[in-house]
């Protein structure tokens, strides 16, 4: 947002989410207190070369599919450790297609699978992003003759509504699997959803309704919360129901905001689900989208959010 990341940086933060970076063509991972001091002190780091995946994704998401269904659906198939210090690249159609939001969110849960980054080519959305911030660029490509130590193809139309179901990221479920199961609340929000594009897709599910189960949602930074203020989403939530947040971590981290209680069930656009991560160690959460998170929120239960289309 403030312009700092720029193509083809090399940017670590002490937060291991750092990888989200990626999204702007850029090498970003996290690291630990100690490296960070150092980087900050000497301005170098030292970095094994990771090897390189490729994960081509064709096609159009369907009706309420979104691209935290199709990184789900991408954990599941590599699982969480199936891609430790790997730098994963994401290309085809599909995420050519992609808004900025979307790319990031797909960026961001890289560092589940076990990746040490995950950096994307420029799309047309994002060099448009970029130039309002940053001016002029110079993105990183692969080689046309690059070699992968691995490659995954995925078929966009082809992805439904996904879980994480309790208590491992790459515990992957359909929403049909699980659908019906009560929760006590639901959360959007985090540096994976509280984006602009995730509360609008809530609004659009929860607009002249009102929810029947605990619903946060958390703006991911001060701009965002301005945005959704001054379209009318933050009035439409609250409307609905929902507590409306300042921007900050909430309940993902267990520190605040909606801490569970014990044996509470929760519906999260957070990226992790381990036990006690929001709070009880007894508490269960379910990753999904914001879509399936605010029409679980509206129905008290998990329900798939295609039964109230609108699009994302």
């Amino acid at each position: 947002e403030e312009g700092y990341v720029r193509p083809g940086s090399v940017i670590v933060g002490a937060d291991s989410h750092t990888v989200t970076h990626g999204a702007f063509n850029a090498f970003a991972t996290g690291v630990g207190s100690t490296d960070a001091a150092i980087a900050m002190s000497t301005g170098k780091l030292w970095f094994m070369v990771p090897e390189s995946v490729k994960i081509t994704v064709e096609g159009k998401f369907r009706d309420m599919v979104m691209s935290k269904d199709l990184v789900l659906h991408v954990l599941g198939e590599v699982k969480a450790d199936g891609l430790t210090y790997k730098s994963v690249e994401y290309h085809g159609s599909c995420i050519d297609g992609l808004s900025v939001d979307s790319r990031m969110t797909i960026a961001n849960m890289a560092v589940e699978m076990g990746a040490k980054c995950c950096p994307m080519e420029l799309n047309s959305a994002t060099e448009e992003w970029l130039k309002e911030r940053v001016g002029s660029f110079r993105q990183v490509k692969a080689d046309k003759n690059a070699s992968y130590s691995d490659e995954l193809y995925v078929d966009a139309s082809k992805l439904e509504p996904l879980v994480a179901a309790p208590s491992n990221v790459d515990n992957v479920k359909s929403v049909r699997e699980v659908e019906g199961v009560e929760v006590d609340q639901v959360f959007i929000g985090s540096c994976t959803n509280g984006r602009i594009e995730d509360i609008r897709v809530a609004v659009k599910i929860l607009d002249g309704h009102h929810v029947k189960t605990r619903c946060i949602v958390i703006p991911a930074s001060r701009r965002i919360y301005y945005e959704a203020l001054n379209a009318g989403y933050i009035d439409k939530l609250v409307k609905a129901g929902c507590i409306v947040g300042f921007p900050t971590c909430g309940p993902c981290i267990g520190a605040h905001m909606g801490l569970l209680g014990d044996g509470e069930v929760a519906v999260s656009t957070s990226n992790r689900n381990f036990i006690g991560r929001m709070g009880s160690s007894s508490s269960k959460i379910y990753l999904a989208s914001p879509a399936t998170a605010a029409a679980s929120a509206l129905e008290g239960k998990i329900v798939d959010p295609r039964k109230y289309g609108g699009g994302t």
